[in-house]
């Protein structure tokens, strides 16, 4: 009997598929528990993509920025220029550039229903150029979870898990330049006659290799009896482990306190909000070495103010702040203060694996400088920002004498 050749291929095509799905099942009843499980997970994350965000109740939202910035830094060491022509060779066989470039993508997917929620940002940051620009940097900036475990008429417990900058959740002008990759625990209470207190702290991994966590809180109120008053008092332990080397156990001896006291307020005849601020850190965990000249170096401090919010077109908002970071007070990885540069991005007590002297300590520690910061709203959604800071060595007796000044420009577009 002849079947007309669409059938015919119909036939074929049904084999075939009997044929592979009873392949599949002899492979399946081969594999072990743990493929299973793996299995298993991604059929019920293919199940979601098929559910829409109407159908699951939450909020989905997805925004964005487009970056273009330009620098230009002035760094000198001993008398010696480190960037631009003359500088010493650190990068691809040339000294850092004076002037640079950036090109930045950020890509930001929060989705929250009534009682968890999830957020996502990928950060896509490129040098310019066609020779010297680069197309691969991609950074998981953050990455985490969070339910609600309790609420109350005037408190909430919340826990999150995942990534995120540690600026995001705790407050500094000067430290917590690091990620947070762990646990964090958020009790949030209001009182009418007192103010909105809250205690925030978690566990974060330094290193899993060696099973090396690090520990952040923060404890604080805002708005004290109505007056607009706040303080924050932060705590970071770096040092939790002993890691039987010296260098290491140097880089990670510091047990950081900080206190902010503020005060915000809404002038009559300017009509922007206006925000004073001063800070005072400790690292409790210091101790006198000869590479600080015999001496505890752990103090650091900032006093600025900042004035206006960027909401819409024609708005616009200052911030100034005056810094101080001693030797000893932040780990040199993690300030997010001015610092001095660092074009040799060396460390305060090591340089790679070689210990430096008193003479030879650097990093991005051991300064005073200020920074001023503009922000201006084009539209709704371009921003254009400039700063400038500038710093210079805060001890002279410590490492050698450094310089460092820079200005940057750079337009933001948000969507």
């Amino acid at each position: 009997m002849k079947f007309d050749p669409v059938l015919r291929r119909f036939f074929y095509l049904c084999a075939v598929f009997s044929t592979t799905c009873l392949s599949a099942s002899t492979i399946d009843s081969s594999e072990d528990i743990d493929q299973k499980d793996i299995n298993a997970v991604r059929e019920w994350i293919n199940s979601k993509r098929q559910v829409t965000v109407r159908e699951l109740g939450g909020a989905l939202s997805i925004s964005g920025e487009v970056r273009t910035e330009f620098q230009s830094t002035a760094e000198v060491l001993n008398g010696i220029k480190q960037r631009g022509h003359g500088g010493p060779i650190v990068k691809d066989g040339f000294p850092l550039p004076q002037n640079a470039f950036d090109i930045e993508v950020n890509l930001m997917l929060d989705y929250r229903t009534e009682g968890s929620w999830g957020s996502i940002k990928l950060e896509f940051d490129n040098d310019a150029g066609i020779e010297s620009g680069s197309l691969n940097k991609l950074k998981v900036e953050r990455a985490y979870w969070g339910v609600r475990a309790l609420e109350g008429d005037t408190y909430s417990f919340d826990v999150e898990a995942g990534r995120r900058r540690m600026s995001t959740i705790v407050d500094s002008k000067i430290e917590f330049n690091n990620f947070f990759d762990g646990l964090w625990f958020r009790y949030d209470q209001s009182y009418d006659a007192i103010g909105d207190l809250y205690l925030h702290a978690g566990v974060f991994i330094i290193n899993e290799n060696k099973n090396h966590f690090g520990y952040l809180g923060e404890l604080g109120i805002y708005n004290v009896g109505g007056t607009g008053l706040y303080t924050k008092y932060s705590l970071l332990d770096w040092d939790t482990k002993d890691l039987h080397n010296r260098l290491l156990n140097k880089r990670f001896d510091f047990l950081v306190s900080q206190l902010i006291f503020g005060y915000k307020f809404l002038p009559t005849r300017l009509q922007k909000i206006v925000q004073i601020y001063l800070a005072g850190l400790w690292n409790s965990n210091a101790k006198k070495r000869e590479i600080t000249n015999h001496k505890r170096a752990n103090w650091g401090a900032y006093l600025g103010v900042s004035i206006g919010e960027l909401k819409k077109k024609g708005d616009w908002a200052f911030d100034i702040n005056y810094q101080v970071l001693a030797a000893q007070c932040v780990p040199d990885f993690d300030v997010q203060g001015i610092g001095l540069g660092n074009a040799t991005n060396s460390g305060f007590y090591a340089n790679g694996n070689v210990a430096n002297t008193r003479r030879t300590a650097a990093g991005s520690v051991n300064y005073r400088g200020f920074i001023m910061t503009l922000d201006y709203l084009l539209t709704n959604q371009l921003n254009m920002q400039q700063s400038w800071q500038q710093s210079i060595t805060l001890d002279t007796s410590i490492g050698p004498f450094r310089r460092y000044k820079q200005y940057e420009i750079e337009f933001i577009y948000g969507f």
